[in-house]
């Protein structure tokens, strides 16, 4: 049995966004797969593993040390970075199922070269140098000072040097992108004159730095939203061709025909206008439906666009199909996607609810069972 809501995932759409990225940097590039967050909710086993046979990436990014352990009990055998660092009480395991690590401050490089001498292991880690993102990564002026620390250590093996563009973006944010990288290069410049090698993967751009600064592409680039079909702000140049893969969808579970001034829902904060049917289906903000669509979100049945009414509840919603609609109980409801040639994806469901894409595929719930297709 699958739940009534399912979100329906593309994987070939994935795997040509991919594709894109791989096309759009040319082979001298290494290509990371963000699939932290269950790949922006789209599944993260599935992904990895269409990404892995498929191989559009070269590497795999995840946020957490147990994003990372399930893929290798999946097992995924592609190189696995955690992007941020791991606290002390999780290394142990970060160092078990080979996940390469991030540090970015003295403190990180002496616990995991503990954990590695107690082991009898070596870690390979990537240097994380904040340039002005202002959230993690070592100073740019104490950068090369612990590179060095690491390039000392018996235990660990320093792969990688990174940063990440905040504003990478946005039209808006060009000129502090290159006063950005403009510090990154000096900083690995510093850093490789310091330990007297060129360091293997030097790595900056994210999806607006791929789009929007083809001169950040570096040793390798980290693709994140762009991998799902979206582009990250709505000033982004669209240098690469993305395809949504994500639709969510359910069915009608109950149909009536209210009277003019029927309330509708919880508080009653929807009357009808005029005699109508509306429509109940099963979902609602348990499952990601957002309770702020309340009155104000849009559903595709039959490829046509129709209100939502009445409060969205923990797991029904109602819409309003129409004096004479002679929908039934079983009609598909699109909640993200297309029916016909109608669209509602996550950048329409963004600008009704005032945020990014990114958080809408994120929230669709667990209990919205995932199927793909097309891997």
């Amino acid at each position: 049995m699958t739940s009534p809501t399912r979100a329906f995932v593309d994987l070939g759409a994935i795997r040509d966004n991919l594709q894109g990225v791989r096309d759009a940097v040319g082979p001298g590039v290494l290509v990371l797969a963000a699939v932290k967050a269950n790949a922006y909710g789209h599944g993260a086993v599935a992904v990895a593993r269409m990404i892995e046979a498929s191989g559009v990436a070269d590497w795999l990014g995840v946020a957490t040390v147990p994003e990372g352990i399930q893929l290798r009990r999946a097992g995924i055998t592609l190189p696995i970075l955690k992007l941020s660092p791991a606290f002390d009480d999780e290394l142990r395991d970060a160092v078990d199922h080979r996940l390469t690590l991030t540090v970015a401050s003295p403190h990180a490089v002496r616990a995991l070269e503990q954990v590695c001498r107690e082991s009898g292991s070596l870690a390979t880690v990537h240097l994380k140098v904040d340039t002005g993102m202002g959230r993690v990564g070592v100073d740019v002026e104490r950068a090369p000072e612990l590179a060095a620390a690491v390039e000392a250590s018996a235990q660990l093996d320093l792969q990688g040097i990174f940063t990440h563009l905040p504003i990478s973006d946005a039209e808006s944010g060009r000129a502090f992108t290159r006063d950005q990288l403009a510090r990154f290069d000096a900083v690995v410049a510093a850093i490789q004159d310091r330990i007297g090698r060129r360091v293997e993967l030097v790595h900056a751009s994210n999806s607006g730095g791929i789009l929007g600064h083809p001169g950040a592409r570096y040793d390798m680039v980290r693709p994140g939203i762009m991998s799902y079909g979206y582009y990250p702000d709505a000033t982004t140049p669209r240098t690469i061709a993305l395809r949504p893969a994500m639709t969510v969808a359910t069915r009608l579970s109950f149909v009536k025909q209210v009277a003019a001034g029927t309330p509708i829902g919880y508080g009653g904060t929807w009357t009808a206008p005029e005699d109508t049917v509306i429509g109940t289906f099963p979902a609602g903000y348990a499952d990601g439906f957002n309770r702020l669509f309340s009155n104000r979100g849009t559903v595709l049945i039959d490829g046509a666009a129709l209100p939502v009414v009445g409060r969205v509840c923990m797991d029904q919603s109602m819409v309003d199909l129409g004096p004479g609609s002679s929908h039934q109980p079983g009609d598909e409801v699109v909640l993200l996607g297309r029916s016909g040639e109608q669209t509602w994806d996550a950048d329409d469901w963004a600008r009704t609810l005032g945020t990014i894409s990114y958080e809408v595929t994120c929230q669709i719930a667990p209990r919205v069972d995932r199927i793909h297709v097309g891997g």
